[in-house]
């Protein structure tokens, strides 16, 4: 990263020993009034005061840790119990595998005759021949 992007033209090239001691005002998008503010509130002056604020500190290390956080038994409870009665509603629901083989739909669905194209067609046909011979 350009440190230069983040602090105002008059610091650029500074070392980070002085942008440490720099103005608040001196972090771009952070205006003298906006540092009087913090001043202030906080009684801060200092780019190094304001990473030092413990406020910061504990912001800084509660957004770290909340990306580390595990869910509780509980949650990851009702997530189990969710998966599992979307997968008994929807169970074609899964992707089919690269590895299946099926590249392509060969006959559109709404274009197969059932008749014709059942796993049983031959005994279905055999069986119709049956049934009209007997008329």
């Amino acid at each position: 990263m350009n440190i230069n992007t983040i602090v105002d033209a008059e610091f650029a090239g500074k070392c980070f020993r002085d942008l440490r001691n720099a103005p608040l005002s001196a972090m771009r998008g952070l205006s003298t009034k906006d540092a009087k503010a913090l001043h202030e509130a906080f009684n801060i002056t200092t780019i190094g005061d304001l990473a030092n604020l413990k406020f910061v500190k504990w912001a800084s290390a509660i957004n770290v840790l909340a990306d580390e956080e595990c869910d509780t038994s509980e949650q990851a409870a009702k997530e189990t119990l969710l998966d599992d009665a979307v997968e008994m509603t929807f169970p074609a629901s899964d992707p089919i595998s690269v590895d299946s083989g099926i590249t392509r739909i060969e006959v559109p669905p709404e274009m197969v005759d059932a008749s014709t194209d059942h796993q049983h067609a031959k005994s279905i046909e055999a069986s119709t021949k049956q049934a009209t011979k007997g008329r």
